[in-house]
């Protein structure tokens, strides 16, 4: 079994974890800003982040190196915000290196940067800042369903011979390129989206041999898709358009297969045609997931149920049968701490297994990342949250807060509410709206605008946790910070869950690990106490002593 090191929990530092981790260990890193750099070297090892989105943050960017470098070995990174300055965020040397939802930023550098023979598999990745987006030089791997976005230079580098595939990707609004092969490059570049580049869209140069196929080009300063001599490779039912002339510019030296789909939907990163592409294992995969989250047996049920219409629909659909327009937004409605931006994430992984959405992206937004602060603003606002989650879930937490408050006429809250009811229905097959909130209010909500709960397909009622199923989170979230509970002790939590108040402002399974919190401080205090070096099983234990001092 991996052995798991928690940050800052046994250790204060990502670097003194790493000093002590033996090879297979899983570093779990909690929600906070570590200015340090990660130094890898023959290492096999996890990075795994335990936060939302964007609160695990590695910050780099005052120091000399990547904010990760693995050389050689053997690694796997989840979850992180990796910052670094005038280096790449992530550079990989003669490694093997797996990243899974994490965000890069760099400054004069590359957000990913792969080399010297280096595999790369890289997984709902966002690069939101650098010099370029990834770059591979004599490496391969795969990048799929992953963002680049307003990089200053080319939004891919493929080089030296390089061959990752490219699949079900963003690359938009580039300063350079949208996707530069050059060098003998050799990738596979499916299912993209390139746009919004200050040059040409994609660019063949020095005898290099890509196939492109199925791909969108638009809206790009310079020409969609340009071979230079010496090169060959395919291009195969691509879709370029709003771009300079040529569209496609191959030079007479190139030997190219060119073929463009004229028409019709344009293809864009992760669709795929009428149910074609799901996922099955990855459906099952999710499900379980659901299935070990504690309690919840009503959503459970509820999301079910959805994922088996949604099938069903797909089935009908194959075989010729009629098929009803289906809305995949949802009402979460209970008090704050029941699980429900969990179930969220899950159900957007779900529609993305099961090829009804483009990708898995989740956007989690409140009131402030709505509302402007002067007419039109807030319209303006809403629209560009709304289309960054476009293939994915915008979850709109406390969803309530955006209802006009007393009739003010001055309030933007409301804009916001007629913009989201418009984009709900114009996109409702190309993203999943989830608002949430405590149940009364939501009801109030949905009164605010006259065609709004007619866009959700079903609200959803997360329940509060019982004091036994309390106990269970408790011991869960101990766990995996490498604790264990004294003989006792779970039977004192459930007498002390058994007289809390269900009050609006119960956190639920926050309340769990806020007392955890306070437990393991109880603990330091009282084994600095003892008078000689605490054993491994001192470091590891909670006792009951612990929970009295704590809510004492």
């Amino acid at each position: 079994m991996a052995s798991t090191l928690a940050v800052p929990g046994t250790y204060p530092t990502i670097r003194d974890a790493l000093e002590v981790a033996p090879d297979g260990a899983v570093i779990t890193i909690a929600p906070g800003t570590y200015r340090e750099r990660i130094e890898l070297t023959g290492r096999r090892l996890t990075l795994r982040g335990t936060g939302e989105e964007g609160t695990v943050v590695v910050d780099a960017a005052g120091l000399e190196g990547p904010a990760l470098a693995v050389l050689s070995g053997e690694v796997t990174v989840e979850g992180l915000d990796l910052t670094s300055g005038d280096y790449p965020a992530i550079a990989a040397t003669s490694a093997r290196l797996t990243v899974r939802k994490c965000r890069l930023s760099a400054g004069y550098g590359a957000g990913l940067q792969a080399t010297d023979m280096s595999t790369v598999d890289a997984a709902e990745v966002r690069v939101l800042r650098g010099q370029n987006g990834m770059v591979f030089s004599d490496a391969g791997g795969t990048v799929d369903s992953c963002e680049i976005r307003g990089v200053n230079d080319d939004g891919i580098i493929v080089r030296l011979g390089a061959d990752p595939a490219i699949r079900n990707t963003t690359v938009a609004e580039c300063g350079y390129r949208g996707i530069y092969v050059y060098q003998s490059g050799r990738p596979v570049i499916e299912s993209c989206d390139v746009s919004g580049t200050g040059d040409a869209g994609i660019v063949v140069a020095n005898n290099s041999s890509p196939t492109i196929r199925e791909t969108w080009v638009h809206q790009t300063a310079g020409s969609g898709i340009v071979f230079g001599a010496g090169c060959t490779g395919t291009v195969e039912q691509c879709r370029v358009e709003g771009t300079a002339e040529p569209k496609v510019d191959i030079d007479p030296r190139a030997q190219v297969t060119v073929s463009l789909s004229e028409g019709g939907a344009a293809p864009r990163a992760g669709i795929t045609e009428s149910g074609a592409g799901q996922d099955a294992v990855e459906v099952d995969r999710l499900l379980g997931e659901l299935d070990k989250m504690i309690g919840l047996d009503g959503v459970k049920n509820e999301v079910r149920a959805l994922i088996d219409e949604i099938q069903v629909n797909e089935w009908r659909r194959s075989a010729g049968l009629s098929v009803g327009a289906a809305s995949h937004h949802l009402i979460f409605t209970g008090a704050p701490g029941t699980g429900k931006t969990t179930v969220a994430r899950i159900y957007g992984q779900l529609l993305k297994a099961l090829a009804v959405l483009p990708n898995g992206r989740f956007r989690e937004v409140s009131r402030r990342d709505l509302v402007g602060q002067y007419i039109g603003h807030t319209a303006e606002k809403t629209t560009s949250v709304f289309e960054e989650a476009m293939g994915g879930v915008l979850f709109i937490d406390e969803a309530y807060t955006l209802s006009r408050a007393g009739g003010a006429s001055a309030d933007f809250g409301q804009e916001a509410i007629d913009t989201l009811v418009k984009l709900m229905e114009d996109h409702r097959d190309q993203v999943a709206v989830i608002v949430a909130g405590y149940t009364q209010e939501m009801l109030d909500f949905l009164d605010a605008n006259s065609g709004l709960a007619s866009r959700f397909a079903k609200t959803l009622e997360f329940e509060n946790y019982g004091p036994d199923e309390l106990v269970m989170i408790a011991t869960r979230i101990a766990k995996n910070d490498d604790y264990a509970f004294a003989p006792g002790l779970e039977e004192a939590l459930f007498e002390h869950f058994s007289q809390i108040e269900r009050d609006r402002n119960f956190g639920n399974a926050r309340e769990a690990r806020k007392l955890l919190e306070g437990m393991r401080k109880a603990q330091s205090g009282r084994l600095r106490s003892l008078g000689r070096m605490p054993s491994r099983d001192d470091l590891t234990t909670l006792v009951v002593d612990d929970l009295l001092a704590t809510i004492s």
